[in-house]
């Protein structure tokens, strides 16, 4: 397999630094051979991707919104957590919150800019479970947050 910063450079990106926390908990948590990730935004060198799904943004701006979200997902395990992306075993759940309209029912969409990212860069080890829902907002007032479970 090629290797997975490899992989996403080809999808145009480099592995950011972390997100500090913003309020009173760790980027990420480590229980044997399972890491959980703390929610991570859309958030990208222009700063945080806002907006309302529905409303303000559509399903593709929502979807790069979510990709962004799962590269800092990315960025926690390699830098806060110490693991290298070519030592995960397996993506083994993904939740996406998705600010969205009331109306607006395509969360699963938007968060298949994640999904596909992620297996895109780290192949069948990426294949995941999943759970995409609406809320009325997110913090910082970000389009898309992610948490993760990874196996390592």
């Amino acid at each position: 397999m090629t290797d997975p910063i490899q992989k996403l450079r080809e999808y145009g990106y480099e592995l950011p630094a972390p997100k500090a926390p913003v309020a009173s908990y760790v980027p990420v948590t480590r229980s044997g051979n399972l890491l959980y990730v703390s929610g991570q935004i859309s958030s990208g060198e222009g700063g945080v991707v806002g907006g309302r799904l529905g409303d303000t943004m559509n399903v593709q701006q929502g979807g790069n919104a979510a990709e962004l979200a799962a590269i800092n997902v990315l960025s926690q395990i390699v830098h806060s957590a110490g693991v290298p992306l070519s030592e995960i075993k397996k993506v083994l759940k993904l939740t996406v919150l998705v600010c969205s309209d009331p109306e607006f029912t395509e969360q699963h969409l938007v968060a298949n800019g994640a999904s596909n990212l992620i297996v895109g860069v780290l192949g069948d080890k990426g294949k995941h479970a999943r759970a995409a829902f609406g809320v009325t907002s997110l913090p910082l007032g970000a389009a898309v947050e992610i948490d993760a479970v990874v196996e390592v």
